[in-house]
């Protein structure tokens, strides 16, 4: 990577210019910015149907590898299309900074309405930007929503040397000082929280200021989600962590949201050996019971460490459901499964990866959030697991798997795809049930691809699933990864 030459710009980006875009129609008056348009964080352009952004932070631009781009697909009422898309790198007009070798743009990304224009922002972190402040400080953007898409842009903020501001797990957004206002939540010193407190000025800055929360132990954050895990209204934050030097001793955490910003954090205790619910890689939040607080969903798909011992069926991944109450997180109710549950398609095997994306949100409509997880390491190239929930939280009962040897899912599993690294449900038709995309990163050699299968009212199907690349999108295909993440 090269270092930054200049200080960083937060003034008003001009106009973006679209790679390999088609051109997006526009929204009617009656829809932008108003009503349910102006609820869904992830409607980009106004017309009350939510966008699927998916990142390849290892792709190539303009001949850096590892440059990274994301990729945006609009929602309709006959669901995402591929007709509709834009690509953003750090050589699109607009967009703050340029194209460097390991910048990663896009190693995360989250969506608000940061300026409160009722059009949704998308958020990217690319946690391997060189800046004035040092190499791999990491830096985070906003490409602002419009009534024609995403268009212009301003950095929020950059990270100190080796920072690595932005990068994958640590970046999300709400509003956790109950203002009205979305903020942006990022992870400083791997081991703090810095909240932006918006509403952001088009320059890319928060009207009331910064917020440092500080973690007294030298704690290393893996990824973070927001959620209002406690029913009061204002959103609180979760993460998962370890303990600095001993990767393997995993916890989840969460910092309650109060009129004040984020109070400091509390650990989520549980009934296993170690007096904590043992973490995870990777985490979700939605209201999979229907009581009205939303729940944490822990991924653990890493294994063989010496915390197995203390962890109850780590064996091939596993992930913890932790319903939320009045008092937070309650780790003592969590429910825990992995491949080996009743009813859970497949067989518990070392280093099949249950767990490694997670995703909640209503597939069938029957308002109760359901679970997507991948497994990404079993054979055949990799799978998905849609697991139901039900008022006792998610249960293996009529889950479904799905991969590319799944009939009516495009392609051919093969090993090393990782079909199931990235998982993310949207409802981008509106229709109440959610559509899965599937990220598969190693697909055809590393290029990565992405699928989209369609949710119905007996769950979610093939019949109709479609597949993308960078063929569709016009980007480089050695070694981008597609499909590496999504926003949230």
């Amino acid at each position: 990577m090269n270092r930054r030459k200049t200080a960083w710009s937060a003034g008003l980006a001009v106009v973006l210019a679209v790679t390999g875009a088609a051109a997006l129609p526009a929204v009617p008056a009656s829809a932008a910015g108003t009503g349910a348009a102006a609820k869904l964080h992830d409607d980009f352009n106004g017309d009350g149907y939510a966008d699927l952004a998916v990142t390849a932070p290892s792709a190539t631009v303009s001949g850096h590898k590892g440059a990274g781009y994301v990729a945006v697909l609009y929602g309709s009422a006959s669901g995402l299309k591929t007709s509709t898309k834009q690509v953003f790198s750090q050589n699109s007009a607009g967009v703050p900074g340029s194209a460097e070798a390991g910048d990663r743009f896009g190693s995360a990304v989250t969506t608000a309405d940061l300026d409160r224009d009722g059009y949704a922002d998308l958020i990217v972190g690319a946690g391997g930007e060189d800046t004035t402040a040092g190499t791999d400080a990491g830096s985070v953007v906003v490409l602002w929503g419009g009534k024609q898409g995403l268009s212009g842009g301003a950095t929020l903020g950059g990270g100190a040397a080796y920072d690595g501001l932005g990068d994958r797990g640590h970046l999300t957004a709400g509003d956790v000082n109950g203002d009205g206002a979305p903020d942006v939540v990022t992870v400083v010193n791997a081991h703090d929280l810095r909240v932006q407190s918006g509403p952001f000025s088009r320059g890319g800055s928060p009207a009331h200021g910064t917020q440092l929360v500080k973690d007294e132990f030298d704690s290393r954050y893996l990824d973070l989600a927001a959620g209002d895990l406690n029913g009061d209204g204002v959103t609180d934050v979760a993460a998962t962590a370890n303990d600095g030097d001993e990767w393997d001793a995993r916890r989840v955490v969460y910092w309650t949201g109060t009129h004040d910003g984020l109070a400091p954090y509390k650990v989520v205790r549980g009934n296993e050996p170690a007096g904590r619910l043992e973490g995870g890689e990777h985490l979700a939040i939605g209201d999979v019971n229907r009581d009205g607080f939303a729940d944490v969903v822990v991924g653990r798909a890493l294994e063989g460490a010496d915390s197995d011992v203390d962890t109850p069926l780590a064996r091939g991944g596993r992930i913890a459901w932790i319903p939320g109450t009045a008092n937070g997180p309650d780790g003592t109710k969590a429910v825990i499964m992995n491949l080996d549950t009743p009813g859970v398609p497949g067989t518990a095997k070392p280093g099949s990866g249950f767990g490694t994306g997670v995703s909640v949100a209503d597939i069938d409509g029957d308002h109760y959030a359901d679970v997507a997880v991948g497994t990404p390491s079993v054979s055949g190239g990799g799978q998905v697991i849609v697991l139901r929930g039900t008022a006792k939280g998610p249960t293996g009962t009529g889950a479904k798997a799905f991969g590319q040897d799944t009939a009516g899912v495009p392609g051919a599993g093969e090993t090393g795809d990782a079909f199931g690294a990235a998982v993310r449900l949207v409802d981008a038709n509106r229709d109440g049930r959610a559509e899965l995309a599937v990220g598969a990163p190693g697909e055809n050699a590393r290029a990565g691809s992405v699928w989209v299968l369609r949710g119905t009212a007996s769950g979610l199907t093939a019949t109709g699933s479609f597949t993308f690349a960078s063929g569709t999108l016009g980007t480089v295909a050695e070694g981008g990864q597609l499909g590496s993440g999504f926003g949230s």
